[in-house]
């Protein structure tokens, strides 16, 4: 009965209160998340030339304002004043809503991450978060989804080649990334029995899901940046090989939608990161408990929150600034031949887990095919289950590169196969000369010892 009684409880999928929140209040949190955003958005840009700069040993940008902190307002303002030039083969119309629609959804995604819990705003008490559903995490994966659609669609309007390619290789990262990346998530929904980042926020209060969903943290980490097109998984927009990938042809203040975009998803991919694993709004557990929870939520949340994400921030500069840009069969290996499996192994490993925890499985005993066994063994039957997998998998990858490793070049070619002269490789001889061949080489030879002096002179 006890487990009938959690499970009820976690089908209720309970949201943040917004019963004291009028419409222009909702309005006034629009309009301050937006300019929030956008400011950001000039800080971090100054913040990552800067910090590359040190990195690199160079100065990064000085000159414009103190410690050059104007530079990216002067980068916005010589956008503004940029030719708008539209390609004469490109879709007139979808080429102008690409860019609007990458950059709009970037800006949607962020309506449902708390930043705080209830605060006193204007005479009201509100969440700090614009909105929330009891699917909430499922609505940030299917906004990101459609944010695609404008770089697909940017790569096709453009009438051009190199930006094609760029939307084609767009669309395949992001399926085989995002496949992954919302499997990290489901585990995080186990714990906290809810898909709102409300009370997703809420269960870590005594525990933050770092810990106990590490291996989620991990490929959330490594998929997030894949999914922001950001080094060393650049490669819609690799400059060595798509000049400029699927913005190649844009400028002025399409380009500016695009540049835009990219760095509000960071901040999207960085604040679902610090609410799924990081506690979100929530102090650190040392800080939380002074005077009951003093500076644990209000207008505190808001400062936690704030140092969490701008930490996620600096992890994505500090890869720009460290790591080379890897080539694109190896970024799709990894994504469809290791992350997706491996996550997939241990979103059912803690599907076990949990069971097993909160009595899923029956009151210590379970009935299976008419016989009753007991709790812990079937847990345990799970985990040998879930091993066996593992290795299963693993025999597979290391017969496959045995099989890879086997695969040598013949020791003995005929270097006329192809039509072609062609040199033997390093340890490889040559075959013996056909008859047939043989005797056409004499026979050229003789003709050519048979030619008299004229002919000689002539050729």
């Amino acid at each position: 009965m006890s487990a009938l009684v959690t499970l009820a409880a976690t089908t209720d999928n309970p949201v943040a209160d917004f019963s004291d929140t009028p419409w222009w209040l909702s309005l006034v949190k629009a309009v301050f998340l937006f300019v929030i955003l956008l400011l950001s958005t000039l800080i971090v840009i100054w913040f990552e030339r800067r910090v590359i700069g040190r990195m690199q040993q160079r100065p990064g940008p000085n000159r414009f304002g103190p410690w050059g902190i104007f530079q990216s307002a002067a980068d916005g303002v010589k956008l503004a004043f940029k030719e708008d030039v539209v390609p004469a083969k490109a879709d007139k119309f979808m080429f102008i809503l690409a860019p609007t629609l990458a950059g709009a959804m970037a800006f949607v995604s962020f309506a449902i991450i708390p930043i705080s819990n209830s605060v006193w705003m204007f005479g009201h008490h509100t969440p700090l978060q614009l909105t929330d559903t009891p699917i909430a995490v499922l609505l940030v994966l299917a906004v990101a989804g459609v944010g695609t659609y404008g770089i697909v669609l940017a790569g096709w309007a453009s009438g051009s080649t190199y930006p094609l390619l760029g939307g084609l290789r767009s669309s395949a990262q992001v399926i085989s990334y995002e496949i992954a990346m919302g499997l990290s998530l489901v585990v995080v929904f186990m714990y906290a029995k809810s898909m709102s980042t409300s009370q997703i926020v809420a269960a870590q209060s005594s525990l933050w899901f770092a810990i106990p969903a590490f291996f989620s943290l991990i490929v959330y980490v490594i998929t997030m940046v894949g999914e922001t097109n950001r080094l060393p998984f650049d490669l819609a927009e690799g400059e060595g090989e798509l000049t400029g990938g699927f913005h190649t042809e844009y400028s002025s203040m399409k380009f500016a939608m695009f540049y835009l975009g990219e760095y509000v998803n960071m901040f999207t991919v960085a604040g679902l990161a610090t609410t799924m694993f990081f506690g979100g709004w929530q102090a650190p557990p040392g800080i939380s408990a002074i005077n009951n929870g003093m500076f644990n939520g209000g207008w505190w949340g808001l400062l936690w929150f704030g140092i969490k994400l701008w930490l996620f921030m600096f992890f994505f500069v500090w890869l720009r600034g460290s790591l080379p840009r890897v080539r694109y069969d190896q970024f799709m290996r990894l994504g469809w031949k290791v992350l997706i499996p491996t996550t997939l192994i241990w979103v059912v490993a803690i599907a076990f887990i949990r069971a097993a925890q909160l009595g899923f499985l029956g009151d210590r005993q379970v009935s299976l095919f008419g016989k009753t066994f007991p709790q812990a063994t079937m847990f345990v039957v799970g985990v040998i289950a879930v091993l066996v997998l593992i290795a299963a998998w693993i025999f597979d990858s290391r017969q496959a590169r045995k099989a890879a490793v086997d695969t040598s070049p013949p020791a003995e070619i005929d270097p006329f196969a192809g039509g072609y002269p062609v040199p033997p490789l390093p340890g490889q001889r040559l075959r013996e000369p056909v008859p047939a061949l043989a005797a056409a080489s004499a026979t050229r030879t003789a003709t050519d010892d048979s030619l008299t002096p004229v002919e000689e002179s002539r050729d």
